[in-house]
């Protein structure tokens, strides 16, 4: 296991310093899901919200949320974003639905995305269930979760 980096000596927060790392192409992956009724996922599919086209409003929410990570999240590096990609997919099976949630962050920078991607999952989640939320109280967020990352000194993770 990796040292903690945001301590300093006196065991204080800090920012971590990049000043001496190398500027590589760095890409994250994050990825959840809203669960959901069968007939919420439905109105979401046939375009019936009321408050507007779910997804599309979701895809603006994780990309504007991306780029505040920093604002967000005390001890993250603002960073130039060189690209940021959201996808759904639908989940049908007799057992749940949802959508599920996927982002892509890529930068060529001295630290990674992978809080950006995490960010932009977190608030297109959070944005589906804002605009449903009056027709199905009961859905949840689960599993969001770093699927990959690349660049950098530590190399490569994929999750199993």
């Amino acid at each position: 296991m990796s040292e903690l980096t945001h301590f300093n000596e006196e065991g204080r927060a800090r920012m971590v310093d990049v000043s001496d790392k190398a500027v590589t192409d760095r890409r994250a992956v994050a990825r959840g899901a809203v669960v959901m009724q069968a007939a919420t996922l439905q109105l979401i599919k046939e375009g019936r919200v009321k408050k507007g086209d779910v997804l599309a409003v979701a895809q603006v929410a994780g990309i504007m949320a991306a780029k505040k990570t920093h604002e967000l999240i005390p001890m993250c590096h603002p960073l130039l974003l060189t690209g940021i990609n959201l996808r759904f997919e639908f989940e049908e099976t007799a057992e749940r639905s949802a959508i599920l949630v996927e982002a892509e962050v890529k930068t060529s920078s001295q630290t990674g995305v992978e809080m950006e991607a995490l960010t932009a999952v977190s608030a297109a989640s959070l944005t589906i269930y804002d605009m449903v939320k009056a027709v199905d109280r009961g859905m949840h967020i689960e599993d969001i979760r770093l699927a990959h990352k690349s660049g950098g000194k530590s190399g490569t993770y994929e999750a199993d």
